[in-house]
C-alpha cells in the first residue's frame, strides 16, 4: 500500500470555547501523526451558520485537515470522531492528482485576488453625486 492524500472536514460543536475548539483541533492533528499521517495543511474556517440544524445546533466551527497518510489510518481516524461527542459530522476523502493541482491554483491566485478586491473603491452612499435626492413631500 502506498501513501494517499487525504482531506478530513469536521464540524465542531461552536458552543464550545475557542480554547476547547483549538485543544480539539490538536487532539485530532495528534491523531493523524501518531498513527502514521502527516499533516499537509489545515484550515481553520471558523463559526458559520448552518443551512439546517445539526444535532440541535444552529451554528458549527469547521476545520479542514490535508494529510498523507496509508489508508488504514482512515477508520482509527474515522472512529476517534465518532466517539467525540463534541465533533457534530465529518467527511474524509481522497484527494485526486487534479484536486491536488485545483489546491495549489488556487492557493496562487488567492494574492492576486485579495489585491484586486483592496483595490476596488468605496464609495459612500452620502458621497455619491449622481444619485437623485428623495423628494420631500409635505402634507
Amino acid at each position: 500500500m502506498s501513501n494517499r492524500v487525504y482531506e478530513s472536514a469536521i464540524l465542531i460543536n461552536a458552543a464550545l470555547d475557542d480554547e476547547a475548539i483549538k485543544n480539539l483541533i490538536g487532539r485530532v492533528k495528534e491523531n493523524i501523526t501518531t498513527n502514521g499521517g502527516e499533516i499537509l495543511e489545515v484550515e481553520d474556517w471558523g463559526r458559520k451558520r448552518l443551512a439546517y440544524q445539526v444535532k440541535k445546533s444552529k451554528i458549527g466551527y469547521y476545520a479542514i485537515f490535508r494529510f498523507n497518510s496509508l489508508p488504514d489510518v482512515i477508520p482509527k481516524l474515522e472512529r476517534y470522531y465518532q466517539l467525540d461527542e463534541t465533533i457534530l459530522r465529518y467527511l474524509t476523502i481522497t484527494l485526486s492528482k487534479e484536486a491536488l493541482e485545483q489546491i495549489e491554483i488556487d492557493k496562487s491566485l488567492l494574492p492576486q485576488l485579495v489585491e484586486e478586491v483592496e483595490q476596488i473603491p468605496v464609495v459612500p452612499p452620502e458621497a455619491d453625486e449622481d444619485a437623485e435626492e428623495t423628494p420631500v413631500i409635505d402634507v
